[in-house]
Parts: structure tokens; sequence; C-alpha cells
């Protein structure tokens, strides 16, 4: 595909995400910008919210495991459907009974400011390197496959990507954000069906039918209990699923920001019950175009593995068409996670950092909300580009990825201390406790092979929490 047609096509899409916000962004309130003023219409928040939640990374990496790991992500998936249920059934009544913008003002009633700060702090951090190391890999994409050709070096590629965002976000926040994210999630839903038919054809597929293919082939298995020291064993990929939910969706300001938009309670736990079965179906669909990926470069004797697998088959053998969708479903799936990512940044910095509902009038809350969304904005431009000229050692980006996953194990050792004892804390300690954990638990993983003949894959997630609680334990009012 020549350059200048790549150009217009994501002209033309960034067009239409505009005109979108055209439409939605004519109210610049902060209750519109954090809550859309509570008018969502749950199934627009469901649809919207798979996109969200399969970013750009999901998009070119789910596909390459299953030649490594076969179906087995699907127990991650089905463990997922047990952290929705305790989201719908306990976390969102908490949250509609409090009537939240912000989720960690939670953590303010229960411990105290030191843990509310400490809980912002840690999704502020663990968003801003996420978002940026999402951004990073899809403007190196649009990096190698156009601007290149045009002679735009990459800070500009950045600059323009995140301008973007700015653009059809900064007016009415969340509120445009739930039909854009319904537009994107169309557009990468699209581009996977598009590939599959492609590939399905290719394969003869229809020949013995989808069913019997899946099957019969040696990558479709779902579960091992073989081995409960692997990382793919069936209850560590499972409990760990149902914790990445509760934590990185129920405890995320980003995605929790979207339920809150939702008239009443009844309608977030509606959104939360379809979301699930969609998004249980959609991770299938993926791991199915990874699958006949898979076997159409083994098929062709084309070396491509891994996060390369659907880049490489689209770009060089699929056809222009599915190099089209590509296109249009990595861009989609990127934004959707990333547009998000800028507003509840926003948020969480306006409400719990500068408590501006706290301090300042309806104007001054609305002038301050701009700037920070500015400077977010700012700021997310500046990592991106130290992942590129900076540090650019590719491997250290990955782990800073990963560490700030880490960052997600206090926030489930806060919560589960909070909803499930009584007890008080001396909270002036939360933050020294909050950092501890995730160190260790870095320390053991890292180790643990070596130590324990015993890998922790997802589980890392309960290994964090699991020290925050212990930590907080010690640190209790007696």
């Amino acid at each position: 595909m020549q350059p200048i047609y790549i150009l217009l096509l994501i002209a033309s899409y960034f067009g239409l995400l505009l005109f979108v916000s055209f439409l939605t962004g004519k109210d610049d309130s902060n209750e519109t910008f954090f809550k859309a003023k509570r008018q969502s219409p749950w199934y627009v928040v469901a649809f919207g919210m798979i996109g969200a939640s399969l970013s750009g990374v999901t998009f070119i990496s789910v596909p390459g495991w299953v030649e490594a790991s076969q179906f087995s992500y699907m127990q991650v998936v089905l463990g997922y459907i047990l952290g929705y249920f305790i989201i719908g059934t306990v976390l969102l009544p908490l949250y509609y009974k409090l009537n939240l913008t912000s989720i960690y003002t939670y953590l303010e009633e229960r411990f105290g400011n030191y843990s509310y700060k400490t809980g912002a702090s840690f999704f502020l951090i663990s968003r801003i390197v996420g978002a940026s190391f999402r951004l990073f890999l899809v403007a190196n994409v649009l990096q190698i496959v156009l601007f290149n050709a045009m002679g735009i070096p990459f800070w500009v590629t950045v600059i323009i990507t995140i301008l973007l965002i700015w653009l059809y976000t900064f007016k009415s926040g969340i509120k445009t954000i739930i039909w854009t994210d319904t537009l994107q999630t169309l557009f990468m839903l699209i581009a996977v069906g598009v590939a599959i038919y492609t590939v399905y054809q290719d394969l003869g597929v229809a020949e013995t039918g989808i069913v019997s293919y899946l099957s019969q082939s040696n990558l479709s298995q779902v579960f091992f209990f073989d081995d409960f020291k692997s990382a793919d064993y069936f209850w560590k990929q499972f409990i760990s699923g149902a914790f990445i939910a509760v934590v990185m969706t129920g405890l995320d300001q980003d995605m929790m920001q979207k339920n809150l938009t939702c008239k009443s309670l009844k309608d977030a736990q509606k959104n939360m019950f379809w979301f699930t079965i969609v998004l249980t179906i959609v991770n299938f669909v993926f791991l199915t175009l990874g699958l006949l990926l898979t076997m159409y470069a083994q098929k062709n004797g084309i070396d491509a593995h891994k996060d390369d697998l659907f880049a490489i088959l689209s770009k060089d053998h699929l056809g222009v068409t599915v190099f089209f969708f590509f296109l249009i479903g990595l861009i989609a799936a990127a934004y959707s996670s990333a547009d998000s990512a800028l507003t509840s940044l926003t948020t969480s910095f306006s409400v719990d950092i500068l408590d501006i509902e706290k301090k300042y009038n309806t104007s001054e809350q609305v002038a301050i909300r701009k700037k920070i969304h500015i400077l977010i904005s700012v700021l997310l431009v500046l990592v991106i580009i130290s992942f590129k000229y900076i540090i650019r050692d590719e491997s250290v980006i990955a782990k800073l990825f990963v560490f700030a996953g880490y960052t997600y194990g206090p926030l489930l050792g806060l919560y589960s201390f909070g909803l499930f004892t009584k007890q008080q804390v001396k909270d002036r300690f939360v933050p020294l406790i909050a950092i501890l954990s995730p160190v260790l638990s870095y320390i053991i993983s890292d180790n643990s092979s070596t130590w324990f003949g015993f890998e922790f894959g997802f589980f890392i997630l309960i290994l964090n929490g699991a020290l925050t609680f212990l930590g907080l334990v010690l640190i209790r009012r007696k």
C-alpha cells in the first residue's frame, strides 16, 4: 500500500473521531468530562469497553501467543469471568453508594489521606507508563509503514498522535470517549473478522469447518493440568485471571470511569454482565485468528512469530485489503485504550492529587482541569519520546511496562484489607508498604525458578497483593 493511501486512511479515521467529538462535545463542564452526567447507555459502554480492554499490545500479541502456548490464555479469560462477577456484585455497589468521581476516594474514607494519595499515585504511574508503552509500539508501526518514507521524524509522529487524542477528548472527556470507543471497537472487530475470513479461505478450512479444524489442531489445547509448577497450569492462570480482572478493571480509574457514567447501579451491572460475555468470545476469536495465522505461516514457509506474526502476514502476504484493515484495527485498539487513559489520568490527577472538587469553585475547576489535560498530554509525549531516544533498549522498555503492572498489587492489597477487615492502619506508613511490596514481588518472581522451581507467571499479582495485605496487618492500629 502506498504511503499516500495510508495517510489518507489515518486522516479519514481521525476525521471521523473528531466528528463524533463535535457531536458529543457541546458541554465542557467537569460533570460531563468526568462522569458524562451519568447518562451513558449501558449497552454502548459495554461494547466500547471491549476496545479499551484489548489494547494495541493485545491486538498484536494474543495471536502471536498461540504458537508457543496454544489456547492456554483462555484459562486466564475464564478467570476474568469470576473477576467481573466480583466487580459487579462488590465494587460497583460500593462506588455507586459513595457516589465517587475517582474510585480512589474510597481509600481516603477507609484509611486516610496517605493511603488515598498512594493509591492514586500508583494508578497514575502505571497508566502513564502503560499508555506510553502501548502508544510507543503503535507509533513505531506507523513510523515504519508511513512516516519514514515521508521523512517525518519519530518525535513529530508522537506529537501528532497525542495532539489528535487531545483534540477529540479535551472538551467532553469521558462522554466523547464512550462513543469513540464504540466505533473503535467495531473497527477492531471488523479487522479481525476480515483477517480470519481471508486466511480461512486460503487454508481451505471451509472444507472441514472451523470447529473441526480447531479441534483437530495440536495448537488448540485450552486446559493444562499436568504441571502445577508451569506458568500454564490451569488453576494458576484461572485464579490469576480473576485477580487481574478485579485489579485492572475494578480497581482501575480508567475502566471504572466508564462504568460510573451509567445511569444507575443496575445499568452498570448489566453493562458488566454483557461486557463479560462479549469479551470472552472476542478473546477466543483472537486466539482462533492466531492459530489460523500460525498455520498459514507454517504452510507457506514464512518466518513470522510472536508479535511479528500478524503484522508481517498482513503487510506482505495477505493482500492490500487485510493490511488496510490491520492498520485500522491496530490504530483503533491502541487509541481506544490511550484516549481513555488520557481522560482518566486527567480525572485522577485533578480530583485525587489537586483536590479540585474541594478547593475550587466550578469555573476554577474547569480551567484547572483543562490545564491538567494539556499537562498529561505533554507528559505522555515526553515519556514516549524517551523510550525511543533515551532508553532505546526495547527489553528495558518492556520491563518498565511489566513493572508498571506491579503497581496494581498494592491497590489489590489496600482494597482487600479495606473490604474484608474492619481494622484501621497507621496511615503514614502505607506509602512505604506500597513501595516495598512490588519490589519484593519482583525479586521473588525473578528468582522463583532457581529458588523454588516454580514460575509465577500471572500469579505475581496475587503475591504482590498478599505482601501488601501482610504489610498492612503489620502496621494496623492495635
